[in-house]
């Protein structure tokens, strides 16, 4: 890995955008103090990648309905119709998703670990953060694969042109609890400013829901007022888990077009690992694909391996398989009772301090930001550091 140690970027970039995460203890441990250096060839790869694979993400989601297949990605069954719905409404947009990506530097191919359509997280970091940080090194802005913020204001602009008989208006949810979940929402809300929204926001547990007058949040006055678009970082198989009465609500909300509600049902399609599987079975000369099935290996073709749960998040309940078939690592966590899937063991990048990287490519109407993700173990999970990157 080529790496640049860095100085640090002034305090008052985080206090002027009310990132107080950033600046707290944790928040130093997470982000590094060096990036990762990529030619302009690894760049184009990255970005080709990205619209390649989106492009057979959907082709793929339309055989998985068309063939009545959606049972089979472990996503709870209440969410179907609503996955269904969406997906055939032109107007449910999909405003961005992060590729997380093997490889891409140093030789190594790139190969796709999953796809955070989704709730993705670190919007801040890679539209923002690393930006700030070749700045105060003296890179030139150009020298970044990294136009995020651009292509979520140009998506926020589709989202209204799709969307003619709604008042640009919209609400962001997050949980209580999450102060990074907090700052990506306040970068997100600034991209639909510029886009020509009105904005609020409210904890998911403060929204109000009316399957007949749509969603609503009260203003500084305790005034309900109405939101004909509503963005929750809160994951869609939360809600149909431990909230099936608001899933329910929420499917007539959208049904009746009382509301907008992003990221769309649809996209749990691609947020199930187990598309990974059909993926590997429709395009089996894609060079960015791994080995994936719903079924583990029987030949030692596949060892290495990694065994997954389908909608398990940042790591957790997976475990690595070694050469002979035996368990080598493992992470405990919370998705255990989850169906799981199976990928041959991809090849990360690693640094001359024995550090793994994993490269996460964001998607919004296009290939549009990178950032870098590291840590001393294989499998990386929430305790894994953000790295950005200069193009040479």
């Amino acid at each position: 890995m080529k790496l640049k140690t860095l100085p640090p970027v002034p305090a008052g970039v985080y206090e002027d955008m009310g990132w107080a995460y950033f600046l707290s203890p944790e928040g130093n441990d997470y982000l590094c103090d060096e990036i990762v250096g990529i030619s302009k060839q690894e760049r184009e790869a990255y970005y080709a990648t990205g619209n390649r694979l989106y492009t057979q993400f959907v082709e793929a989601g339309q055989y998985i309905l068309d063939n009545n297949l959606l049972k089979n990605l472990g996503i709870p069954a209440n969410l179907h119709p609503l996955i269904r719905y969406t997906w055939e409404d032109d107007r449910q947009l999909h405003l961005y998703g992060r590729f997380d990506f093997a490889g891409g530097t140093d030789g190594l191919p790139i190969k796709l670990l999953e796809f955070n359509a989704d709730t993705p997280t670190s919007v801040p970091e890679t539209a923002i953060i690393q930006w700030a940080q070749i700045r105060a090194a003296g890179i030139a802005e150009g020298q970044q694969f990294n136009f995020l913020f651009e292509a979520l204001v140009d998506n926020f602009k589709r989202l209204r042109e799709l969307n003619p008989d709604k008042d640009a208006a919209i609400l962001f949810s997050t949980m209580q609890g999450a102060p990074e979940d907090d700052h990506n929402i306040e970068l997100l809300k600034i991209a639909a400013q510029e886009a020509g929204f009105e904005t609020a926001f409210c904890y998911i547990e403060n929204a109000i829901f009316s399957e007949v007058n749509g969603i609503f949040a009260e203003n500084e006055a305790g005034i309900p007022i109405q939101y004909p678009f509503w963005f929750k970082l809160v994951p869609w198989e939360y809600i149909a888990t431990d909230e099936p009465g608001l899933l329910d609500m929420l499917t007539k909300i959208v049904m009746r077009g009382l509301a907008v509600v992003l990221n769309p049902a649809y996209t749990m399609l691609f947020q199930s690992k187990a598309i990974m599987a059909y993926l590997w079975e429709l395009y089996p000369e894609e060079p960015a694909l791994l080995w994936s099935s719903m079924h583990e290996p029987t030949s030692k073709r596949y060892y290495p391996f990694v065994e997954k749960v389908v909608l398990g998040r940042e790591g957790a309940n997976v475990a690595i398989f070694d050469e002979s078939g035996l368990l080598e690592q493992e992470n405990k966590g919370d998705y255990q009772g989850q169906m799981k899937m199976y990928q041959s063991l991809a090849q990360l990048a690693r640094d001359d301090a024995s550090q793994y990287y994993q490269a996460g490519v964001f998607f919004a109407y296009e290939a549009c930001g990178l950032g870098f993700r590291r840590s001393k173990q294989r499998i990386l999970d929430n305790a894994a550091q953000f790295i950005g990157h200069w193009v040479e």
